[in-house]
């Protein structure tokens, strides 16, 4: 896909001009955009996309809060819950999940079921993270047959063909940073209980339609906006710290390792992907859509699920497969599923599993790599525990396009990937360790945030030195 001219002027007067999300969050600290869409908004006025497309991201400043850990599932909350309350895994039936997809005759329900089942769909769909961290920095691994098993040695020839059929370890480490957008449809199109199965009526038209922004940078820096139905979901990683923002649960840090967006591994960060199957095992073939497949198998460690549990959440397995076609070398299909208990005080313990299902499709070169320009996932919420006939089954099917990729995009930096103003407060271990809901109210806290903001604002703007930033505390 050839890029627009236009759309990199833009992005050269940007730094030509000397913006950076510093100067716009002093413009206006209540409403301030994100750097990202700082740099679409020249390319909307050349190109108009939909305007959903291109969301705005939070910037104010807020006062300084120890945030929630952010929770890999349905973010189910009452419309009068509080969005920093406790208990949010075991009120997913209360939730989103208490409800079937939207089937109701009545007006009022079918809405109420419509935003229900949206929730549930940018939940889990929004931005889901893959199961282990990667450095695409570090070198690859040299193939080698010696002192290792046959399946290890096995993965990395196939990891090697991967690497050459879509585009060759050279070209790809020539890649600085990335961006893709897209559209995307979205459905929660079946929900089953010990009694009875409920389907979506007329699927075509309840699916959800939107479009998402991505942006990645080295080392292990990414953003995205997810904008569905009328809310959005966006979340990012700097490299330290990951985060994810919901219009009804706010921004949340995400607990162990920094770990990539899944998103990319469906086809356009081959780089990424090849280093995520580093460690896996070949454990056979398999037939998708009538191809032949190698299957790698890879495991998140001990270490890292403990590190990603909280509180009476407790993640038991994440395990990966990546099936890479015989005949062309590229991954055609991704499945990944994840094991989670929930201990509710005083009764017994509920497990939910997650699988996610992506079929890759539509390869096409861009400047030389193979990028999957279409594809659909189909996701399964399975809940059992408790009782014998109390299981529920969620199924949701998101279909997805790419309409533009490109590389080594001018302008593109750090600043591009600061996260909510919350969050710049807190490291890794503190919005990890402090207690869910707990403010930071103490003066040295407050005095801390100003200067850490000062310090930002006056590396970027050595020129400007009238502007007066305030915090409400």
């Amino acid at each position: 896909m050839e890029r627009k001219q236009g759309f990199f002027s833009a992005l050269k007067e940007e730094v030509v001009r000397g913006l950076s999300p510093a100067r716009s969050r002093a413009k206006s600290p209540s409403r301030s955009a994100s750097p990202m869409s700082s740099l679409l908004r020249r390319r909307r006025k050349q190109h108009a996309p939909p305007p959903e497309l291109f969301i705005a991201r939070s910037g104010s400043l807020r006062p300084a809060e120890a945030l929630s850990p952010l929770k890999e599932g349905p973010d189910g909350t009452d419309a009068g819950e509080s969005t920093r309350g406790e208990g949010r895994w075991g009120h997913w039936m209360k939730g989103p999940l208490a409800r079937a997809p939207s089937v109701s005759s009545s007006s009022s329900s079918s809405s109420a079921c419509k935003k229900s089942d949206l929730r549930l769909l940018l939940g889990v769909l929004g931005a889901p993270l893959a199961p282990v961290h990667v450095c695409t920095t570090d070198p690859f691994p040299h193939l080698s047959i010696k002192d290792i098993p046959i399946e290890t040695s096995s993965a990395q020839y196939i990891l090697q063909q991967y690497i050459a059929a879509s585009g060759g370890q050279k070209l790809q480490n020539s890649i600085n940073n990335a961006y893709a957008m897209g559209k995307v449809k979205m459905i929660a199109s079946e929900f089953e209980t010990a009694n009875k199965v409920t389907r979506s009526r007329n699927s075509s038209k309840a699916a959800e339609s939107g479009g998402f922004v991505l942006w990645q940078m080295n080392p292990d820096m990414w953003y995205v906006e997810l904008a569905l139905g009328g809310s959005k979901v966006h979340a990012g990683c700097n490299g330290r710290l990951v985060w994810r923002h919901t219009p009804w649960l706010g921004a949340h840090a995400a607990k162990g390792p920094v770990r990539p967006l899944r998103r990319a591994l469906q086809g356009l960060d081959p780089r990424t992907t090849a280093s995520m199957f580093i460690n896996a095992r070949c454990i056979g073939e398999k037939k998708i859509n009538e191809e032949d497949c190698f299957i790698l198998k890879l495991c998140a460690d001990p270490s890292t699920l403990k590190a990603r549990s909280e509180g009476p959440a407790e993640i038991i397995r994440h395990v990966l497969f990546g099936y890479f076609s015989q005949k062309t070398g590229l991954l055609v299909h991704l499945e990944d599923s994840h094991l989670t208990r929930i201990q509710n005080n005083g009764g017994d313990a509920v497990y939910w599993e997650t699988t996610i299902n992506s079929f890759l499709d539509d390869y096409r070169p861009v400047e030389g790599i193979m990028i999957a320009h279409s594809g659909r996932s189909v996701v399964t919420l399975f809940r059992f525990g408790e009782t014998a006939m109390s299981h529920t089954k969620t199924r949701m099917e998101e279909a997805w396009t790419i309409e533009e990729v490109a590389f080594n995009v001018p302008g593109l930096s750090v600043d591009c990937f600061i996260p909510p103003s919350e969050l710049r407060f807190a490291s890794m271990s503190e919005a990890c360790e402090l207690p869910q809901g707990q403010r930071v109210k103490t003066a040295v806290a407050a005095a801390a945030y100003h200067a850490k903001v000062a310090q930002l604002q006056k590396s970027h703007e050595s020129n400007t030195n009238n502007i007066n930033w305030t915090v409400d505390v």
